[in-house]
């Protein structure tokens, strides 16, 4: 405790730092306050079946995402994920298509134009999300819209609401990362979801105390154990890589020979992130879109199943979803004939293989033997808040035990430590860990 307090004593001297952590808490608490500011022609007092759709199932992720602001019927309903959606789209883009791997190699001015081009794409997510999330409202929780303004004049307008509330979330991501510490969107999304744990943390200490068979003070105990050996085996994990030595060539009095201390290639155990679970994720919010244009009132056998996360037939195709989505991100951001080609260029061999095709060939065995433990524990995970919901843990509560949630929160707090420490380390204070350093983070952002 000591040693923390002294932590916090250096960070506060040191006045750039300083100052972005106060920008930091600043943007956070405005992106809060806008969180409760309900749109224009709503009635908060008459969103109770919409609190109530989006308390379980997939709803509640997308609430959770959004840090209640879907449910609160917010200016922020549709949060920072249209962005996010973009993001992901111009990464499989900048990969596959020609025009924009040629963008991402010009450098400062492609970065910049793919930048650009994806805040077009957000837009027009957003021209499309928003109405959809009207329609829903109205369809769930329709008196609660003021029946003195035209349906028409109503959509059109909070269109834009909700399409400029988006828009300026980002902004303020952008300003926390500009200004503050970290990267600012991270931050937006795990604010996000921080902000939803202490009402979920009292609503299953109130069931386990109240509730006959719950289990009581012990049952709520233990669970809180769980949770936090799962965040240490999560932080753990997500640092985990193999690393494969390499030896580079010297100048010697003319020659070219081959010595010194080897230098090695980190091959991440997590290199995909929490990617696969987001395209997982995103594949299974269709059976939702479907049930929402008229089959949600007497949906089949399959879809029935599909709709409800806690059912087997939903959690093993999602696991086999993370799987393939896992080698599928690994192939396309892990390329081993570049990787071998940037090394026999910098006159570099792996000891014992030969340069070339050899050197690809076993960097790419290597990937594939770290990438299915990978897969498999990102994919266990995911469907941990399944389990714990089978366990008789609130939906709520239940959503921080694993999943994207889980990853995030690891990620994002590591990587924003690891930014705080190295002010620290620059002033020559003592870090943040008794070791003096912050391990480098595997970086776990949503986009």
């Amino acid at each position: 405790m000591k040693k923390i307090i002294e932590t916090l004593k250096n960070i506060w001297r040191i006045e750039d730092l300083r100052k972005r952590l106060l920008i930091t808490l600043l943007f956070v608490a405005i992106y809060r306050l806008g969180s409760f500011v309900v749109i224009p022609g709503i009635d908060p007092a008459q969103l109770a079946k919409l609190h109530e759709q989006t308390s379980s199932g997939l709803m509640s992720l997308l609430n959770m995402f959004s840090g209640g602001a879907f449910s609160n019927a917010s200016i922020f309903a549709l949060g920072i994920m249209p962005y996010i959606s973009a993001s992901i789209v111009m990464q499989l883009l900048a990969v596959t298509v020609p025009a924009f791997q040629k963008m991402q190699r010009e450098g400062e001015s492609g970065r910049r134009k793919i930048n650009q081009y994806t805040r077009y794409l957000t837009v027009a997510i957003l021209i499309f999300q928003a109405p959809m999330y009207l329609y829903n409202l109205k369809t769930t929780a329709g008196p609660a819209i003021t029946q003195s303004v035209p349906w028409l004049w109503f959509l059109i307008s909070s269109t834009f609401i909700l399409a400029g509330g988006a828009m300026f979330i980002l902004w303020l991501g952008e300003r926390i990362t500009d200004k503050g510490v970290g990267n600012g969107i991270s931050i937006i999304i795990m604010i996000g979801i921080i902000a939803r744990l202490p009402q979920a943390l009292g609503q299953e200490f109130v069931t386990a105390l109240t509730s006959p068979g719950a289990g009581g003070l012990v049952k709520f105990l233990v669970e809180i154990f769980a949770l936090l050996a799962v965040i240490a085996v999560s932080i753990l994990l997500v640092q985990a890589v193999r690393k494969v030595p390499v030896q580079y060539a010297k100048r010697v009095e003319g020659r070219q020979q081959y010595g010194g201390a080897r230098q090695y290639i980190p091959i991440k155990l997590f290199a995909a992130n929490v990617m696969p679970i987001i395209f997982a994720q995103a594949l299974m919010f269709i059976p939702l879109t479907l049930a929402s244009y008229g089959t949600k009132e007497n949906p089949g056998w399959l879809l029935r199943n599909f709709l409800n996360s806690n059912s087997l037939i939903y959690n093993i195709v999602f696991v086999l979803l993370i799987i393939a989505f896992t080698y599928f991100y690994t192939a396309i951001t892990l390329n081993p004939v570049q990787m071998a080609e940037e090394m026999k260029r910098n006159n570099g061999f792996i000891p014992g293989v030969k340069p070339g095709k050899s050197t690809s060939d076993y960097l790419d065995r290597i990937m594939d033997l770290i990438t299915l433990p990978g897969s498999l524990f990102i994919a266990f995970i995911a469907i941990l808040p399944a389990i714990a919901n089978l366990l008789h843990v609130n939906q709520e509560f239940a959503q921080f035990f694993g999943g994207t949630s889980l990853l995030i929160l690891v990620g994002v707090i590591l990587d924003t430590l690891q930014q705080i420490e190295s002010y620290l380390l620059v002033r020559h204070y003592d870090g943040l860990l008794s070791a003096g350093r912050t391990r480098r983070s595997a970086h776990l952002s949503a986009y």
